[in-house]
């Protein structure tokens, strides 16, 4: 079943790209007590999350946090290595959280996974943005195709805040 708006988040664990090398952040770290906003990849450095979906939320990145947001994350299901390079070749490194959810446990306990086994992909996260309130997801946007990037880009959520 899919998270709601209303929920809080599960409890997840994830790997992120930290200064002396990978570290663990939990769901409860990164919201307790902070308003943040969430987007969720398919996959690192894949078309549309390379050229549209993390671009926006950069571009508008200090427009999303004047409107009150601490913490912008990005979660994929793909390892800590990977989205370390990928916050590296984005020039997101410092601005953007890059949640690395590598075996898709966060994805699986959202309802946000995805099965793109037909493409050679294996399970992925659908794309998504959420607004998460102390750990309360206040509004949740989820795109019908993994292949666009409106409902969840940074435009929309940027008129929900």
């Amino acid at each position: 079943m899919t998270i709601a708006v209303g929920e809080t988040l599960p409890d997840a664990t994830f790997m992120t790209p930290g200064e002396d090398g990978p570290k663990e952040i939990t769901t409860a770290a990164l919201c307790a007590g902070k308003k943040v906003v969430i987007f969720g990849v398919p996959g690192a450095f894949t078309p549309t999350c390379n050229n549209n979906h993390l671009p926006g939320y950069l571009e508008n990145h200090d427009a999303i946090l004047a409107k009150g947001v601490d913490t912008i994350a990005v979660v994929a299901v793909n390892d800590v290595f990977v989205l370390t390079a990928w916050s590296r070749f984005t020039g997101a490194e410092g601005k953007i959280v890059f949640l690395a959810d590598g075996s898709g446990n966060f994805a699986k306990a959202t309802g946000l996974d995805l099965d793109m086994s037909a493409r050679g992909l294996g399970l992925r996260s659908k794309r998504f943005s959420m607004i998460v309130d102390d750990g309360v997801v206040t509004t949740l946007n989820i795109e019908d195709s993994p292949g666009t990037a409106v409902n969840s880009g940074a435009a929309k959520l940027m008129e929900q805040l």
